[in-house]
């Protein structure tokens, strides 16, 4: 078994989990969503249902490549949240050290993903 392999199992296991939760904690999902976004339950929903759907496929050979880049374009779309997240923890005077952090890391899962495009 290649690192690749076990890699690629991870990242679809980081996805569905991450699915998962915008079911089992909408709350914080629908805190960190933008005042601009509208709908935010629906959207945390969709969300939700993406990431374990890309998740999945990234798991079937016929629809990784095109699930990569689902996770890709899907991390794009979701970065402002993240900047958002970390402005609100900032306002709040909440320490900002892992909201910070988590902006680059935004580049490395999709460098991940890229890797199996």
């Amino acid at each position: 078994m290649s690192i690749s392999f076990i890699l690629l199992y991870i990242m679809a296991a980081f996805y569905i989990a991450a699915g998962f939760f915008h079911f089992k904690n909408p709350k914080f999902f629908i805190k960190i969503t933008p005042p601009y976004i509208p709908a935010p339950e629906k959207v945390n929903i969709l969300v939700g249902v993406i990431e374990i759907l890309l998740g999945i496929f990234l798991l079937v050979e016929k629809t990784q490549s095109l699930a990569a880049w689902g996770i890709i374009a899907l991390l794009i779309a979701v970065f402002p949240a993240n900047i958002y997240h970390h402005q609100l923890a900032r306002k709040k005077g909440k320490d900002v050290t892992a909201t910070l952090i988590r902006l680059p890391i935004q580049a490395l899962l999709i460098y991940w993903a890229w890797c199996y495009t």
